[in-house]
């Protein structure tokens, strides 16, 4: 008897997620109101929803899991503790969605609600590809930057502990600790040898935008992320470079590289300082196709001088986002390699038993329609980082690539066929890797990517004199500036 008061109370429990797939009061995608201007474009007509499942065949799903759940507590030959094996249950119904949709015990979300100032960390951003720990961007000026750890790199053990078996959370929380202590990390790039590196905690108050004047008369701004503070910040360096640079100016180069997105508000900010009209971006959830259009308000950092915006395989999520909007908007020219290919928004759910789970709950796609979701962006210009070695020039595993990535659900609209994820050669689902186990020498200038990857830049090498990428936008950027000059004159 006892299962199936269990199945009633858990059916009590769940039903409210059953009716609500988004809770009301989870926080939504910032809108930027624009009440000067009309709605952008109408929604379009509601289209028929899918038949939802009768509350009977609800019900006999939770008998199932009751079952399931009283057989284990009764028959495993290690007792388990109830709390583990709902919590196990919770983990599992999100890892079947997407790479980050995660569940959240009650000590992990109170980490990820503690002040960043109270723990540091070696400035990885990450995700998980077949099992694997695979690193989107390190944050520019910390200490996996330093290092010279790049996106595309796979880490298979922290603190001699594999990675393989562990979520996001479990590994964000073994990253952190305090300030100026070490954790050591196995890692491989490429078809490299595995690399064991040690890398020092630090404080996550990182710069996410700077500035100089390039060649006395170009505007060189570098995002690395998006806070509350990078519009700000993002004024603040326009207004002392053309101080600097005075009527000389000619144009910008903003520097979308290795930047793994951040506050959504911040990049649509971002984004809209650079489009005096038109729309920045679509956010849509499962309800409409048309959620919400964020129009662009009038005004122009750049006062409408041209702008090459530069992005490879580490520009992620929030920074496509930024990208998208000035491609879409005739705005910039994009240069570089192909986008990660993430357009994802989560919402953090508090749950009644003080854990919560991060759901995807929307994704976002450009102006004009293109999805970025397991596609990503393509440059107009091509550019590689330059390499003295040989390499194999292959398109880098992107988001579409990750174990349970988000579908592109306009993919058979399109032609376009769907990518299959979790093609990481050597791997399987059902097998997770071993890892490397013996540290080997640093990479050497003959390290050369796996198949499927493009070489990548080191965040340290961004904005350089080596840096191959800027020197052929700052060409481009010369030519737009000569033809913009010959237009205005023209007029």
């Amino acid at each position: 008897m006892r299962k199936w008061f269990f199945a009633a109370g858990l059916a009590a429990f769940l039903a409210p997620a059953v009716a609500l797939p988004q809770s009301p009061s989870s926080p939504q995608p910032p809108v930027k109101a624009d009440p000067a201007k009309p709605e952008a474009a109408k929604p379009e007509a509601a289209k028929p929803e899918a038949a939802k499942p009768d509350k009977s065949s609800v019900y006999e799903q939770l008998n199932l899991f009751s079952e399931a759940f009283e057989r284990i507590r009764q028959d495993a030959v290690e007792p388990v503790a109830d709390q583990k094996l709902i919590e196990t249950a919770i983990a599992g119904m999100l890892s079947g969605l997407d790479p980050n949709s995660v569940y959240l015990n009650e000590n992990e979300y109170k980490a990820l609600k503690a002040p960043a100032a109270e723990t540091a960390s070696p400035g990885l951003v990450l995700t998980t590809q077949n099992s694997q720990l695979k690193v989107v961007s390190p944050r520019d000026g910390s200490p996996a930057a330093d290092a010279g750890i790049k996106p595309g790199d796979l880490i298979f053990t922290i603190d001699k502990e594999p990675t393989y078996d562990l979520t996001l959370p479990e590994i964000e929380q073994k990253l952190r600790g305090p300030e100026g202590s070490e954790v050591t990390l196995m890692l491989r790039r490429g078809t490299g040898a595995p690399i064991e590196t040690k890398l020092k905690r630090a404080s996550d108050k990182l710069t996410t935008v700077s500035t100089r004047v390039e060649s006395g008369d170009i505007a060189y701004v570098r995002i690395a992320g998006f806070d509350a503070q990078t519009v700000g910040a993002l004024a603040d360096a326009v207004k002392q470079v053309r101080q600097q640079a005075g009527n000389k100016l000619v144009g910008f180069i903003i520097d979308l590289r290795n930047n793994p997105g951040g506050d959504f508000d911040a990049a649509v900010a971002v984004a809209d300082a650079f489009i005096d009209k038109g729309d920045i971006v679509v956010v849509k959830n499962r309800k409409s196709d048309n959620l919400k259009r964020i129009a662009a308000t009038l005004g122009d950092l750049a006062n409408a001088l041209p702008i090459v915006a530069v992005i490879n395989g580490g520009t992620a999520r929030e920074a496509e986002l930024v990208a998208g909007a000035l491609q879409d908007n005739h705005r910039a020219v994009l240069l570089g390699t192909k986008s990660f290919g993430e357009a994802a928004i989560e919402t953090t759910i508090p749950l009644n038993g003080n854990g919560a789970i991060k759901l995807t709950t929307a994704r976002f796609v450009t102006p004009s329609g293109r999805v970025i979701q397991g596609k990503g962006l393509d440059p107009d210009m091509t550019v590689s980082p330059l390499k003295l070695e040989k390499v194999a020039q292959a398109d880098r595993r992107r988001e579409a690539d990750l174990r349970g990535a988000l579908k592109n659900p306009d993919a058979a609209k399109d032609g376009t066929p769907a990518a299959k994820p979790g093609n990481s050669p050597g791997t399987s689902q059902s097998n997770p890797p071993g890892g490397p186990t013996t540290p080997a020498k640093e990479p050497s200038a003959t390290t050369q990517p796996a198949k499927g990857e493009q070489p990548s830049v080191a965040s340290g090498d961004i904005g350089t004199t080596s840096d191959e990428q800027l020197s052929e936008a700052i060409d481009v950027l010369r030519g737009l500036a000569l033809v913009n000059g010959r237009t205005t004159a023209a007029r």
